[in-house]
């Protein structure tokens, strides 16, 4: 079987590409493992390189070295092929996807990463593209979009770009008309956001659906009513929680396998943390599944919805 590492040099807060290949080759070559190391040079080049990789035929492991950004690149590209498994060597500024596991720093241990397990996972397909972890249209995509625009004005910077894009987006205000098609029912109303969730975490915190479960063919949608400038904290901070429960009258759970989002206009569309923009964009649970392996051991059950209500 084939090792290929790719390197997202942009990963994280600096280039790790120098001191990642010199662990790569102390681990893979005294234990004679065939690896190769790639490192990515422009926006959609893990996406490329991981293609490339998946269509010779080959039985290939491919290890994601960066943030969810990373990963979600890679498993764009190996969507379709069976030959190939995925994983993350994270080296990103957020790994929220690994964080469904029982032990996440097990996947920074190269040593433990090789001696490995499999499980195969959902993929969300979004119009014509794929996520393998959290999706989500409204205040979040919003704000999350912004942060590279506030990130390049040095007075800003001291401020913190994500605290500047929520106070900015939350003065444009917070919900926006959406025509959500979920289950046979239309729901034609102001919203302020929906997530959408095959994994757990995403954002650097934020764990909505604490028993979404990445292997059970549903995506787990919440459904962010209205809410005014007062609600908002305290809403999405029970949210941030998983505990959207606490809040029947403005939180809507749903399971289901494919809904649908019409915007209006062209709005943001986050995809792992990736941005689609889109004025229509399509959900589904994606006929493609993805091998996903992770160090020996580990566990990713989730947690039930009454261990989330009794905390």
């Amino acid at each position: 079987m084939k090792h290929l590492f790719i390197i997202n040099p942009a990963a994280g807060s600096c280039d790790q590409t120098v001191p990642l290949s010199a662990e790569i080759r102390a681990v893979c070559g005294p234990a004679g493992i065939p690896y190769e190391i790639a490192v990515s040079r422009a926006p959609g080049d893990c996406e490329r390189i991981a293609r490339e990789a998946a269509e010779t035929g080959e039985e290939v492991r491919i290890y994601a070295c960066g943030g969810d950004g990373t990963l979600n690149e890679v498993v764009r590209g190996v969507a379709g092929h069976k030959n190939a498994a995925v994983t993350c060597l994270p080296r990103g500024s957020g790994n929220d996807f690994i964080r469904i596991f029982s032990e996440p720093e097990a996947f920074r241990d190269l040593a433990r990463l090789l001696d490995a397990q499999e499980a195969e996972f959902d993929l969300i397909r979004c119009n014509d593209t794929f996520a393998l972890n959290v999706c989500s249209v409204g205040l979040d995509a919003r704000i999350g979009t912004d942060i590279a625009k506030y990130k390049r004005v040095p007075v800003l910077r001291l401020l913190g770009a994500y605290n500047v894009s929520t106070v900015v987006n939350l003065l444009r205000g917070i919900s926006r008309p959406f025509r959500v098609e979920i289950n046979g029912e239309v729901i034609d109303a102001r919203q302020t956001l929906i997530c959408a969730c095959n994994g757990r975490f995403y954002g650097g915190g934020y764990n909505p659906v604490p028993e979404a479960d990445p292997a059970d063919g549903l995506l787990d949608v919440l459904l962010v009513k209205k809410v005014n400038l007062f609600q908002v904290a305290g809403v999405i901070g029970e949210y941030k929680k998983g505990r959207y429960a606490r809040y029947p009258q403005l939180i809507c759970h749903v399971r289901t396998d494919r809904f649908c989002v019409d915007c209006g206009e062209d709005s943001a569309v986050n995809l792992d943390g990736e941005l689609l923009t889109a004025r229509r964009a399509e959900f589904s649970v994606a006929e493609e599944k993805l091998r996903f392996f992770y160090p020996r051991g580990l566990t990713w059950a989730a947690k039930t919805p009454e261990a989330v209500s009794a905390t």
